[in-house]
């Protein structure tokens, strides 16, 4: 049985091993030229200082190769369940093949845990090696930024896509299973995935471990950080040194802990053309925001509790498969 499934697998492992390996020669150039870099500008910070210019340069250089990559490795499971997962049982069922190997003494059991065993390994192995490579590549970059937390940073790096895609194989085998039709269960299979990838890393994964409450003052470096700074003093996109992930703002808040959004202070500051000028006004006011944050000495606990969640939904789902083609499938 694992030989034949090999043998009806075989053409999708070759083609995904080709992209692999290009994909990772790719990331392994990258990885390379990266260190150079940072080796350079840790050299020149030694000698000439200037060192979070020089830093800033550095992660801007390399920051639109390292996010598509990350990007891209955020929906390679999803592809995976998507043209793997989902087609695995739904072919053999479109095409009436499956009686042909239930008449072959071999058990409905066994043939589904022969192609889950096979194709769901190979899933995590593909995403596994890429996020291994790129977790390397851009290790350099990941310290510098100091933000491992952003969505698609976590995702792309490290164990979790090896549970995206162990989790994206076992969606599509058991939506293939329900639905019995190929493109529909292929369709129904990324949708899903990707509502799951939104969903996780804004509602879910936040709580995994109770935040914890914080404060910044705003001094002229924080405010710069920001990517959004509203009429009535509410902030968004604050970075904290510490690289903890930033869960929940306050409003801009003074030393009474009063929120200044709707003063005349306010007002008068926000009112300036120049952001330079905006953003001094706003430092000599003493404000500071509340924040609940998630610390960084976390990530890899969340990246274990996230994985270990992901990796509880696949073996529901492949009970539910079991289920389905033992109980339910004629």
């Amino acid at each position: 049985m694992i030989w034949l499934t090999w043998r009806q697998f075989r053409t999708q492992a070759q083609v995904a091993l080709a992209a692999v390996l290009l994909l990772g020669t790719y990331l392994v150039l990258l990885g390379l030229q990266i260190r150079s870099r940072h080796h350079s500008v840790l050299a020149q910070c030694r000698s000439h200082g200037n060192c979070p210019g020089l830093l800033a340069s550095f992660t801007s250089e390399f920051q639109l190769q390292v996010s598509l990559l990350g990007y891209v490795l955020l929906i390679v499971p999803g592809v995976l369940g998507m043209f793997w997962g989902a087609p695995l049982i739904t072919r053999e069922l479109e095409l009436g093949t499956h009686r042909l190997v239930w008449n072959q003494s071999v058990t409905r059991g066994r043939w589904l845990a022969a192609k889950l065993g096979i194709v769901g390994l190979s899933s995590m192995a593909a995403a596994g090696v890429l996020s291994l490579l790129l977790t390397w590549a851009a290790s350099p970059f990941d310290q510098v930024e100091a933000d491992r937390f952003s969505p698609s940073l976590f995702a792309a790096r490290n164990i979790a896509p090896v549970g995206y895609a162990a989790f994206a194989c076992a969606l599509g085998v058991t939506l293939g299973l329900l639905v019995r039709r190929t493109l529909p269960a292929m369709a129904l299979a990324m949708v899903l995935f990707t509502v799951v990838q939104i969903v996780v890393p804004n509602l879910i994964r936040p709580n995994l471990a109770a935040p914890v409450g914080s404060s910044v003052r705003l001094t002229s470096s924080e405010l710069s950080t920001l990517n959004f700074l509203g009429q009535y003093g509410t902030v968004g996109g604050l970075k904290v040194p510490s690289g903890d992930w930033v869960v929940s703002t306050s409003p801009m808040l003074n030393a009474a802990g009063a929120n200044v959004g709707h003063t005349a202070m306010y007002a008068g500051c926000i009112d300036n053309s120049v952001q330079s000028a905006m953003l001094a006004c706003l430092s000599r006011a003493n404000l500071h925001v509340d924040l609940t944050v998630q610390p960084a000495r976390r990530y890899w606990s969340f990246q274990w509790y996230e994985t270990g969640l992901f990796a509880l939904a696949t073996a529901v789902l492949v009970g539910l498969s079991y289920w389905r083609i033992r109980g339910r499938l004629a």
